[in-house]
This record gives C-alpha cells, sequence and structure tokens, in this order.
C-alpha cells in the first residue's frame, strides 16, 4: 500500500464531470467517464433490460432479424399512384402522414398544412375551412406513412392520386412505396399549400410521373443498394446529402428517358426538374431503406429497431419483436445551422419518416462518408466520423453492402439493438432538416438530432414481458 501511494496517481472518475475537474484543479490527473445509470436510472427498467441482455431467445431472433435484413434487395420496378399501389387508398378518403399515429388536434403546423393541400389537390375541398371541417367531422381518415409500407420525408404526405415510387424486396417479394420529391422553396412537405404547390403537384402527377414509368419499363428493374453503395463512395450519406446518388440515378434515366418517345417539351420539362434537385435520390433511398428495414419485421422476441419515425410532435420507434406496436416519446429538438433569420424558437420539433436510413445504417449512420455534410448540418468532418465510430455500440452488426472509406471501408454500423441504446446510453444519431413551426414557411435549417431516450426503456419493457411469455411452457 504505501508503494502505491509512493507512485503517480490517476483518477478513473465515473460520475459527475465536477469530481474530476476538481482533481484536475490542483493538478491530479483524472480521466472522466461518459457513464450513467442504464435505462435513465429507472430500476425496473434496468431488470428488465438485464434479463434480456445475453438471452438465447433474443440473440436467436437478432441473428435472424439480421440476416433478414442484410439479405433483402430492394430493387425499383413501378411508377404507380397510390390508390393503385396501395389498395386501402382507394376505399376511403384517406391521407398518410410520417411519424407515428397521432390526432388533427396535436399535429404540428406543417403537417396540417400538408393535410389541408393534399385535401385540396384531391378535389376534397375548394378551401382550408371546409378541408378542416371534413377533418374534424371524422370524414377523413390520416394514418401513418408506416402502416402501409411507405415512407414520406418532412409531412410524408401520401393522398390517393398522388405517384409513387415502387420499390420491391427482390428476396421476399414485399413491396415499399415513397412519394416523389418536390424539390426545394415552398412544397407541400413542409406545409405549403398554395397554387404554385397545388400546380407543381399536378404537373407531377400528369406529366412527370408518367414519363418517369415510361423510363422505369424501359430501364427494367433498377437495383437500388449498389447504387446507394456507390454514392457512400462518392461523399453522400444518402440522407441529407444526395448529389452522388441523383447523378447516379440521372445517369441510368436518361437514356431510358431519350427512348421513351415522349413529346420534346414533356421531356425537357422532365430532364430539368430533376437535374435542378440534388434531392431528387432521397425518397428513392427512403423506400429502399424501408423495404430493407421491412424484412427483418415481425421477428419474435427481437430487439432490433425496424422503424425510427417522427411528426413534429413525438417520436416513435417500433422493434421486430413487438410487432406493430408504437413506443413515443416528445421529438427531442434539432442542434443545428439555421437559414439567415431564422433560429431555434421558430422551428418545429423532430418530423419525417426519412430517419428511416438512419434505421437501416445509413444516413448519420454514414456520416464519415460524407465530411461535406457539416457545412450543412454544422459541427466538424471529425464529429461525422466520430458519430459513425458511436453508432458501432448500438448495432447488432454492419452491413458490408454500405463501406465507409474514410474508416478504411469499414461496414456501417446497422441493426440498432433497443438493448444496447437503453444500456448504453448512447443514442441513435440523425442528420435531418429543420421544418418552420408554422406551416408553409419551409425548411429553415438543418441540423443533429437522436431518438429520445424514452421509446426505447419502453420498447425494452414491452420486450421483457414478450420473452417472459416465451420462456413460460
Amino acid at each position: 500500500m504505501n508503494t502505491l501511494f509512493n507512485q503517480p496517481l490517476k483518477v478513473v472518475n465515473a460520475g459527475l464531470q465536477s469530481f474530476a475537474n476538481n482533481i484536475q484543479k490542483v493538478g491530479g490527473e483524472a480521466i472522466a467517464l461518459s457513464w450513467q445509470p442504464p435505462a435513465q436510472g429507472d430500476v425496473n427498467a434496468g431488470l428488465e433490460l438485464a434479463s434480456l441482455i445475453h438471452h438465447p431467445l433474443v440473440e436467436q431472433a437478432n441473428k435472424i432479424a439480421m440476416e433478414r435484413y442484410l439479405s433483402a434487395q430492394p430493387v425499383l420496378v413501378d411508377v404507380m399512384q397510390a390508390h393503385e399501389a396501395i389498395p386501402e387508398m382507394a376505399k376511403s378518403k384517406r391521407i398518410l402522414h410520417s411519424g407515428p399515429p397521432i390526432s388533427w388536434e396535436n399535429m404540428c403546423g406543417p403537417v396540417k398544412g400538408a393535410i389541408i393541400g393534399a385535401m385540396l389537390f384531391e378535389g376534397w375541398a375548394t378551401s382550408h375551412e371546409e378541408a378542416e371541417c371534413q377533418i374534424l367531422a371524422g370524414d377523413i381518415e390520416l394514418e401513418p406513412c408506416h402502416h402501409y409500407h411507405a415512407v414520406g420525408p418532412m409531412a410524408g404526405i401520401i393522398s390517393p392520386s398522388m405517384p409513387l415510387w415502387v420499390i420491391e424486396n427482390k428476396t421476399n417479394g414485399q413491396r415499399t412505396f415513397s412519394n416523389f420529391n418536390e424539390g426545394l422553396g415552398k412544397v407541400l412537405r413542409f406545409g405549403a399549400n398554395n397554387d404554385e404547390v397545388l400546380n407543381r403537384l399536378y404537373w407531377m402527377r400528369d406529366e412527370l410521373a408518367p414519363a418517369l414509368k415510361a423510363a422505369v419499363i424501359r430501364l427494367g428493374e433498377l437495383e437500388l443498394k449498389p447504387l446507394m453503395a456507390q454514392a457512400l463512395h462518392m461523399g453522400d450519406e444518402v440522407h441529407n446529402r444526395n448529389a452522388a446518388a441523383t447523378g447516379l440515378l440521372i445517369k441510368r434515366l436518361l437514356p431510358a428517358l431519350l427512348s421513351s418517345n415522349l413529346p420534346a417539351e414533356q421531356l425537357q420539362r422532365t430532364v430539368t426538374f430533376i437535374t435542378s434537385n440534388d434531392h431528387f435520390f432521397l425518397n428513392l433511398s427512403m423506400a429502399a431503406c424501408k423495404a430493407m428495414m421491412d424484412a427483418a419485421t415481425n421477428v419474435p422476441f427481437s430487439s432490433m429497431v425496424t422503424v425510427m419515425a417522427r411528426n413534429g410532435v413525438n417520436f416513435g420507434i417500433r422493434l421486430s419483436g413487438t410487432g406493430d406496436q408504437w413506443f413515443q416519446a416528445p421529438a427531442n429538438a434539432v442542434e443545428g445551422l439555421f437559414f439567415p433569420g431564422y433560429g431555434v424558437d421558430d422551428a418545429a420539433a423532430d418530423l419525417g419518416d426519412s430517419a428511416i436510413t438512419e434505421t437501416a445504417g445509413v444516413g448519420g449512420f454514414a456520416m464519415a462518408s460524407s465530411p461535406a455534410i457539416v457545412k450543412f448540418v454544422g459541427g466538424t468532418p471529425a464529429d461525422a466520423t466520430n458519430n459513425s465510430r458511436r453508432m458501432q455500440a448500438i448495432t447488432l452488426g454492419g452491413n458490408p453492402a454500405f463501406t465507409l472509406p474514410a474508416l478504411n471501408f469499414a461496414p456501417t454500423a446497422a441493426g440498432i439493438d433497443a438493448r444496447k441504446v437503453a444500456d448504453r446510453g448512447i443514442l441513435p444519431v440523425i442528420n435531418t432538416g429543420i421544418a418552420h413551426k408554422q406551416a408553409g414557411v419551409g425548411q429553415i435549417g438543418a441540423g443533429i438530432t437522436t431518438a429520445p431516450m424514452r421509446c426505447f426503456v419502453d420498447a425494452i419493457a414491452a420486450l421483457a414481458r414478450i420473452v417472459a411469455q416465451g420462456e413460460k411452457p
């Protein structure tokens, strides 16, 4: 003991940072560990979490879910109107929105504005007041996109006449869907619904969609995973940066468009629209990621996260082993860069289905491949790399189809394990756009956010009950 105290001492501090600071102030060495009790210090949740760690049922289920995710082969196969692609959309006045379920009264401004815009687009109403009266009377069914194997960015709106990308997982035949990207400025996904927005939507339905459908037929099936993988090597992370992916898509679409015998004016307008929108590929990326995650759903006892989505009020997740159940908590704020004239007080809470990209191991999980993204969302290239490294601590493994050059071509971290999130206190990182809280103002910035821990704690509790039932003879 005497020998020990005659040597230079280094303190490892697990707890409050101030303890380490006091030691350092008097000249001592202290290493501060970023540690906190599992499951936010909830004793019961901690016990439930402990019951799932290394549990054979959960481990085997996660192996199956991960294999299904990795083997998914999302392919662009068609362009269809929503009522054709999703039969339920033809049976009633139904509008799909992003994120977990939420009532009209509790929706944020951009989602309300986008729903009203969709009703004007469909011809169900001729004014905002008439549209809202129908909603309050219960004439319009409002449901999450995820309930129909679909996804949409920001407000996420899909109505019956809107054109959809149709993606098919060739491994299991399951189809997923996403709407078209409208570009920047005043757009429906941010709640704008004026004549400019509606006229663009009419044009997308009546001219753009038929042109793209003809091109897809001419092109044949387009595999999306190889295209996404190539884009990751060209500086994209296929969520907030899609410049390379959109360019690669254009290279495939243009020859098909040119050989489709379209009228010259329609071809010119179509090509101009696509080439002027670097985010055009985003919706395809989302639908491809949805196909990969849908492949991993409904594996009994699995703790793998298959959905992360936000509706501008709440953040929701789903686990493979808990079926269709949502686990929700208030959405975290987005920390990032704001456009001139805007700030935190102007921003809506985190919004959109685009976190399906992070759920599938790209987006924020692949930021190491996209150092330029920090100019858009804030931080430094080192932060982008560190985010990708940190996500390795909360995932079941990696996806060898998606590799990161900056990390010596390591696979992206993939297969979020709710157990590891709750145990290690590391939240999934998401890079995202920031919408103004008022309908129609549009995007006012971009940044980084995380999923709220409460979602994972509640999900673990539900899974523990299911596993306990599964153990009974």
